[in-house]
């Protein structure tokens, strides 16, 4: 029975991250909507959807112990993500804005980490962590670029309210214009380390919860 309830409680905590990362990152083209603050909105998603990642992928993969379970979970929400937008489709968005899965290369980085150092968790979140971090806004600056003429689909799909604080004051003055990549790479780097020991952490607790 505890083997079972374990193992029951794993699998829930998968589907309640890889939902949650999910529903975080289904917004993560929205930057193309805010054509004033482009870069700052993109560097803020590009850190956002990098920590949604690790965690969920590096407590994946530590509770399977299979390297290339990160890249399966990367495709869970992947999937995920396109049966979501194909929702935001129906509602009139275009659906070609974030149709590009992002998370695939810098997951099978994050399985690479852990093969190659056979399977030391610590190796995991440190190499593991950096390599996520600073890969993933680079494969989303090349989601952003696949996209059909980003200033078209913003003006063709007027977003129908902005929340005050996104709410441009003065034109192209974003702190991270210059290198909207460079910095969601360096921040990245830095905190996915953290979220990748989270990561780890919470398989042993989870572990602890059900002795």
């Amino acid at each position: 029975v505890m083997v079972w309830l374990r193992r029951c409680t794993h699998y829930l905590f998968i589907v309640v991250v890889a939902v949650n990362s999910t529903l975080l990152t289904i917004n993560a083209g929205d930057y193309i909507f805010y054509t004033e603050w482009a870069w700052t909105s993109f560097t803020v998603f590009s850190i956002s959807q990098t920590l949604m990642l690790v965690v969920g992928a590096t407590y994946y993969l530590t509770f399977t112990g299979v390297p290339g379970t990160a890249t399966y979970y990367a495709l869970i929400m992947t999937v995920y993500t396109w049966i979501a937008k194909g929702a935001w489709f129906a509602l009139g968005y275009p659906y070609d804005f974030i149709v590009t899965p992002v998370w695939l290369p810098s997951a099978m980085l994050l399985d690479l980490a852990y093969w190659a150092t056979k399977r030391n968790k610590h190796s995991l979140i440190l190499f593991g962590g950096v390599l996520v971090g600073m890969s993933l806004p680079l494969f989303n600056m090349v989601n952003l670029i696949t996209v059909a003429d980003p200033l078209e689909t913003a003006f063709k799909y007027p977003r129908p309210t902005l929340p005050p604080y996104m709410t441009p004051i003065e034109p192209q003055v974003g702190k991270f214009y210059n290198s909207p990549v460079a910095l969601g790479a360096g921040a990245g780097a830095v905190l996915s380390v953290t979220m990748a020991a989270l990561g780890v952490k919470l398989n042993t607790w989870t572990y602890r919860w059900m002795a």
